[in-house]
């Protein structure tokens, strides 16, 4: 099963304009770990993100997928299926 790990800020606009869209991914059953990278600064420093928002796809805890920016409801849940 693929999961996400969706790095965000409060002080990003495309973050919080892409946030209710992994809300509604995560509404419908998928895995979305949604972390604010200033209270976790050292995982976003272990993922290398470099820019926000960025999705991370895993399966099996192995990076299969990054995304930089938003995307469409049906694109993320594409990635993850």
């Amino acid at each position: 099963m693929k999961k996400a790990i969706y790095f965000t800020a409060t002080w990003c606009g495309p973050c919080q304009s892409f946030k209710p869209i992994m809300a509604e991914v995560m509404n419908e059953g998928h895995s979305v770990r949604i972390l604010d990278i200033d209270k976790n600064e050292e995982l976003a420093r272990e993922y290398n993100v470099k820019s926000v928002p960025t999705t991370v796809i895993e399966k099996d805890g192995v990076e299969v997928h990054r995304i930089v920016g938003g995307r469409s409801k049906s694109e993320m849940i594409a990635h993850l299926s």
